[in-house]
Formats: structure tokens, C-alpha cells, sequence
């Protein structure tokens, strides 16, 4: 994680993440209805989403702007694109 992000709130995040998959392998091994498993593992796509949007926010804030400020335009709209096609994905 870069210097300038504090991990707390990701870190929490994730926790609540790590909670609702253990939640959803605990509905798959009871046979929980197909349909109530869906909408769980839809929930957690959306959380892992947030947490994603965080961590790109953060980056293209402080990493990013760090390396136009020292000359490295090249790099930094390399990592821009390839953050661009990871959440096209």
C-alpha cells in the first residue's frame, strides 16, 4: 500500500468481505436455495467493487500524481490504462 493510505478502512472492509464468503460457504454446504446464494455472492462483488474504487482513488491521487511531479508522465498514464482495462473486466 502506498505511504500516503492509511489500510484501516480498507482493511475493515475487507474484514466484512472475508465474513460474508465464510457466510456464503456456510449457505452452499446447508444447500441454501440457488437464488439466495446468487444475491450473496452479488453482495460481495459489490463490496470487493468498493474496496477496489478506494485503492484506484488513492492511487490516482497521491502514486500517480507522484510520478507526473518527478517526469514519469509515461509510467503513470501506463498505469492509468491498465487500471482503465482492470475495471472494464
Amino acid at each position: 500500500m502506498h505511504k500516503h493510505q492509511k489500510p484501516t478502512a480498507i482493511l475493515r472492509r475487507l474484514k466484512i468481505i472475508e465474513g460474508q464468503v465464510r457466510g456464503l460457504q456456510e449457505m452452499v454446504e446447508k444447500g441454501t436455495y440457488c437464488i439466495d446464494v446468487i444475491t450473496q455472492t452479488s453482495a460481495v462483488k459489490r463490496a470487493l467493487s468498493g474496496v477496489e474504487d478506494s485503492l484506484m482513488e488513492a492511487h490516482l491521487g497521491t502514486c500517480v500524481i507522484d510520478q507526473i511531479k518527478d517526469g514519469k508522465e509515461k509510467t503513470a498514464i501506463a498505469e492509468i490504462l491498465k487500471v482503465y482495462g482492470l475495471k472494464r473486466k
